[in-house]
């Protein structure tokens, strides 16, 4: 393991959404080597057994339940899984999200609808699944994660940002209600994250212009790692006086 050691994640449960690939699968990874007994759902069963098996070759066998989390009904039931199996979610990454560009002239309702089930509806109801054990257990941290896209205005993410936007204040409304419970809730605001998804689909010669002249730290680009020890220190102690706030890991573009 890099990076640094939290010895309070040691022995937590951890639920990850969207935990098969990229941030999410990073976030899982570096959960199971502190220590923590990680769970996360996704619709990606190739990308996920592939996690599951390279960690537990680690020996840090994460537990994987097939989920789309536009389903909350299945999603309350993947989420009394884990509580049943492991315990209280001591931490909560509401990770999963599509950005795929859209026009405004080409939204119609049932895409609107889609987008915000699959970007911002879920972090609630998961949120809301998850607090009494939380509450119960004395306390645990809720991380949502959104996006710089409605800070600088992208072009082609209508939907996708006001989603994201709305992250914000629903973390910021869901901290203020659930500190008294001792649940920490904040929100982790990625810049453009070098995932393998990425690379492949929108990172050529002009974005990395751009990535170059608008970032503050022009010659780096943000890894998924970059992220998850952002949301590592979030369910860590260490973070314990730290509630809805948007912690944002963009190389310094907004």
């Amino acid at each position: 393991m890099t990076g640094a050691s939290y010895p309070s994640l040691r022995g937590q449960v951890v639920f990850v959404s969207g935990g098969a690939s990229g941030i999410g699968a990073e976030m899982v990874a570096q959960f199971t080597r502190q220590g923590a007994q990680a769970a996360f759902v996704d619709i990606d069963d190739t990308s996920a057994e592939a996690l599951v098996a390279a960690l537990a070759a680690e020996g840090h066998a994460p537990f994987y339940q097939h989920c789309d989390i536009r389903d909350i009904a299945a999603l309350r039931v993947a989420i009394s899984a884990v509580i049943a199996r492991f315990g209280p979610i001591n931490t909560l990454v509401n990770n999963a999200a599509s950005d795929d560009p859209h026009t405004i002239a080409e939204v119609e309702p049932d895409y609107w609808d889609e987008r915000m089930a699959r970007n911002l509806r879920h972090h609630f109801f998961a949120a809301q699944a998850v607090r009494p054990a939380m509450a119960g257990a004395g306390g645990g941290s809720i991380i949502n994660i959104g996006s710089t896209v409605w800070l600088f205005g992208a072009p082609k993410t209508i939907a996708y940002a006001t989603a994201k936007a709305a992250i914000t204040g629903m973390t910021r409304s869901m901290a203020r209600e659930l500190g008294p419970e001792n649940i920490r809730v904040n929100c982790v605001i990625p810049g453009w994250v070098m995932t393998p998804r990425q690379l492949a689909t929108y990172i050529d010669d002009a974005a990395e212009q751009q990535i170059s002249t608008r970032q503050s730290l022009s010659n780096r680009r943000i890894q998924p790692a970059d992220i998850a020890n952002m949301v590592l220190f979030l369910a860590a102690d260490e973070s314990r006086s730290c509630a809805g706030q948007n912690f944002i890991v963009d190389a310094g573009w907004v």
